[in-house]
């Protein structure tokens, strides 16, 4: 509602009266030439448009950085555990990485070649201990998912930063992203059965495990054979 103010000298004519409050309708009009409307269907779009999407940003940059990064800097295994029990911070400058920001763990990167000597495909998080120098006895844990702990594989990176992202949860989410698309693209089509026994090749990364645990990693290439 529009309230018309009674001015000092004005007489109280009707006719009057309906031309200020002409005028004022008029300036108001003016006023609102100037905005602009948008539908809400359209700022849904908008707003769609800009929406955060990990799972997209991962699979843009898997084939093309994730993948060749992982592969260059993976040292084999018996190298990368020999280095970390002698002193884990210069195995880690040297085959890992970890954030500047905050008390990260140095996340490894390493190349497993070796026979499975055990193996778990009943969980969800599936995987298989792996002898790597012959002595039939397990030296590190491939995850083979579904479900994948951790955020290994994006801690690994020095391409990508938490500050790029908005917040905790965007950034959190994207970790997970590395997860499901390893998942989906590599881990599901794997054998689940009958595996003990078989030759396995894997690049990727662990995060320093605790004392007397197995590394357990999350690979990025994987091909187990007969």
């Amino acid at each position: 509602m529009i309230v018309i103010p009674r001015l000092a000298h004005m007489p109280e004519y009707p006719s009057m009266r309906f031309k200020a409050a002409a005028v004022i309708v008029f300036a108001s009009a003016l006023g609102l030439a100037g905005c602009k409307f948008v539908k809400t269907a359209d700022k849904d779009k908008e707003d769609q448009a800009g929406a955060f999407d990990p799972d997209k940003l991962v699979a843009e940059i898997w084939d093309g950085k994730v993948v060749p990064y992982l592969e260059k800097r993976a040292a084999p295994l018996p190298e990368v555990l020999s280095a970390t029990a002698a002193n884990a911070d210069e195995a880690g400058q040297k085959y890992g990485y970890k954030a500047r920001q905050g008390n990260a763990p140095w996340t490894f990167i390493a190349r497993v070649d070796g026979t499975i000597v055990a193996e778990e495909t009943k969980s969800r998080a599936g995987y298989v201990d792996v002898d790597v120098d012959g002595d039939a006895k397990a030296d590190v844990r491939v995850s083979i998912g579904p479900a994948i702990r951790g955020t290994a594989l994006r801690d690994s990176l020095d391409f990508v930063d938490f500050n790029s992202f908005k917040n905790q949860i965007e950034w959190a989410q994207f970790g997970k992203s590395f997860n499901t698309y390893v998942n989906r693209t590599l881990l599901e089509k794997l054998p689940r059965e009958g595996l003990t026994g078989k030759t396995i090749k894997a690049t990727g990364a662990y995060p320093l495990p605790a004392a007397g645990q197995l590394p357990q990693l999350v690979p990025a290439t994987l091909t187990i054979g007969g």
